[in-house]
């Protein structure tokens, strides 16, 4: 936002994100050291490449995750602030690899880590934060932490492969989709939320509680990424919108569209998706289609309902600060414009 000469910039209202990432500040400031610290290396490109991406981060929702699950099951250590700098390791190496299957140019608006630093380099440093990632699992000594966060990064690359044989692919089901974003996505969410519980030595309900938190809410946010990447409300914030669509990514607006369209319509996605032929314009017919058929509705109704079922796991917690933080991030992941 601009600022008006002899005038205090307007604040921007504080989101429950923000609400959220108050209340563990402290460990948020020492996971960020502990990031800075980890990802150092003799090797010059290593630090750079890691440094330009971290640097250009969003929320770090998946370690603020981390930090509040384990506060809010009464831990007193330091442990959780490891693991969250493990789970933003683990995040940021997938987006490495990520950019590069998909030959991604941006990334939240900005150049690429792999457009300024090359694909060899964005993949080998990815490797590198996966292998340091495992170094600080292993510090914590426990062969829970160990099981759950090297089993999500397992689930995480299937997902990736998944993802390759939907892509471009119009007959892809909802069911299919589904299993991608939970592998992909969701399941970081899940582990990064799990491992707070099991730091703290909780019951295992607890545990699989905040597992099933983790998993719904991200469900839910992949599930408004997508529908993000059409909307016309991003464009309007001066956003990249189409990216799947340039891409040929198969995400839920585009199965609902596709499987309620008719015979012209149906081969209208089968040019655009699989055959990447795409002319001036086709964005625009898309957006319009989706429209036509609530696509775009239905697929954050989708969003709801897995919402709700992040707000229920959360039943088993006595009320608190935290708590009421994570239940408000929930409506918060579905109805953000970012």
């Amino acid at each position: 936002m601009a600022v008006v000469t002899n005038f205090e910039p307007k604040r921007r209202k504080s989101t429950p994100l923000d609400d959220l990432t108050a209340l563990v500040a402290e460990d948020l400031s020492a996971v960020n050291q502990i990031i800075l610290d980890r990802m150092q290396s003799q090797v010059e490109m290593i630090p750079q490449l890691a440094g330009y991406l971290i640097a250009a981060g969003g929320k770090r929702l998946r370690p603020v995750l981390t930090l509040a699950a384990a506060n809010m099951c009464g831990y007193q250590g330091e442990h959780h602030r490891l693991l969250a700098a493990v789970v933003e390791f683990i995040h940021s190496a997938t987006l490495l690899h990520d950019d590069v299957v998909d030959e991604s140019d941006l990334r939240r608006g900005m150049a690429s880590a792999n457009a300024v630093f090359g694909n060899k380099a964005s993949v080998l440093v990815g490797d590198f934060l996966f292998s340091r990632a495992f170094e600080m699992m292993v510090e914590v000594q426990s062969l829970d932490v160990l099981r759950i966060l090297s089993g999500a990064s397992a689930i995480i690359a299937e997902g990736e492969v998944l993802q390759l044989r939907t892509t471009n692919d119009t007959e892809t089901s909802e069911q299919a989709y589904l299993e991608v974003i939970k592998g992909k996505t969701a399941e970081l969410f899940a582990a990064a939320c799990r491992v707070g519980a099991v730091v703290a030595n909780r019951p295992q309900a607890e545990e699989l509680a905040l597992y099933d938190y983790g998993m719904n809410l991200g469900i839910a946010f992949q599930l408004v990424d997508d529908v993000l990447d059409y909307s016309a409300l991003q464009a309007k914030l001066g956003k990249t919108v189409g990216d799947d669509f340039r891409e040929g990514k198969i995400t839920l607006p585009v199965v609902l569209a596709f499987r309620r369209g008719n015979d012209e319509e149906r081969a209208f996605w089968r040019r655009v998706m699989e055959e990447l032929d795409q002319k001036d314009g086709d964005l625009e017919r898309a957006q319009a289609l989706m429209a036509r058929h609530n696509a775009l509705k239905d697929t954050v109704e989708r969003a709801r309902h897995y919402g709700s079922i992040a707000r229920d796991s959360l039943g088993l917690f006595a009320d608190g600060p935290i708590k009421q933080a994570l239940l408000e991030v929930i409506d918060f992941v579905i109805d953000r414009d970012f």
